[in-house]
């Protein structure tokens, strides 16, 4: 237990020293809430509703830092570690796998909680967002989204052979899903064709079911965006510990 606290320790200090994800993971999705703030205020989402457009965008700017830290920063710095040898030289230590591997995880789940932390202290005091359904269940599948998604990256920086082969896959990930998952553009004004291709991201459910559960709407069927997470979660934590390359 020493050894990974220490380990987590170093490796917070290097990751923030680093600034690339304190930049996209943190301030990036504050300025995002800034300019949106500015721009529609205190203003209804629509005619009618009782929730405005921030309180409907909230859940959606949570998973910009989401998928900052699970799609391209943790996949990246593990891989960055594989080539640079440092992997080889932590082989002869006592340091597994899946120690090595939880100590990253925690280090993003730390930015992805100062980031929402962070958006809703400056939402609430600014712009008098609240949360209209339980908190504990926009917790709930906070949690699941940000765990299903940096299980992805996981399993990306645990198998890829160098940098640049994980840069090549988390681009491709990252941006579809930073896209078309409903993290920028909105979700229900995409054709319905596209929305049923999306659906299997499994950023996609979560920012879904976050929106809903933020604004107190009825969710007509919480079990499959659930499902999808979990599988996303197990299949992935269990084959980025599985087939872990050292080097």
């Amino acid at each position: 237990m020493k050894s990974f606290g220490i380990l987590l320790k170093n490796e917070l200090k290097l990751n923030i020293r680093n600034m690339n994800m304190v930049i996209f993971a943190v301030i990036m999705p504050l300025l995002v809430l800034i300019v949106l703030g500015f721009i529609y205020g205190t203003k209804p989402a629509a005619d009618g509703v009782s929730y405005t457009f921030m309180e409907q965008s909230f859940g959606a700017l949570c998973c910009i830092s989401i998928c900052a830290g699970g799609l391209m920063g943790l996949p990246l710095v593990v891989s960055e570690y594989r080539e640079r040898k440092i992997l080889k030289r932590l082989k002869v230590t006592p340091v597994s796998p899946a120690k090595l591997l939880l100590v990253e995880f925690l280090i993003y789940v730390i930015y992805c909680v100062v980031s929402m932390f962070t958006l809703f202290t400056a939402a609430m005091l600014f712009w008098k967002i609240k949360i209209h359904g339980s908190f504990l269940l926009f917790l709930g599948s906070w949690l699941l989204t940000m765990v299903s998604t940096l299980s992805i990256g996981l399993l990306v920086g645990g198998i890829a052979k160098n940098m640049k082969s994980a840069s090549v896959i988390a681009c491709i990930l990252y941006f579809p899903m930073l896209i078309f998952s409903g993290a920028t553009l909105p979700y229900e004004v995409m054709p319905v064709a596209m929305q049923k291709i999306i659906s299997i991201f499994p950023l996609t459910q979560g920012i879904q079911l976050m929106k809903a559960v933020f604004l107190g709407l009825p969710i007509e069927n919480a079990l499959l965006p659930v499902t999808i997470m979990i599988a996303v979660t197990l299949i992935c934590f269990g084959i980025s510990v599985k087939c872990f390359k050292w080097e």
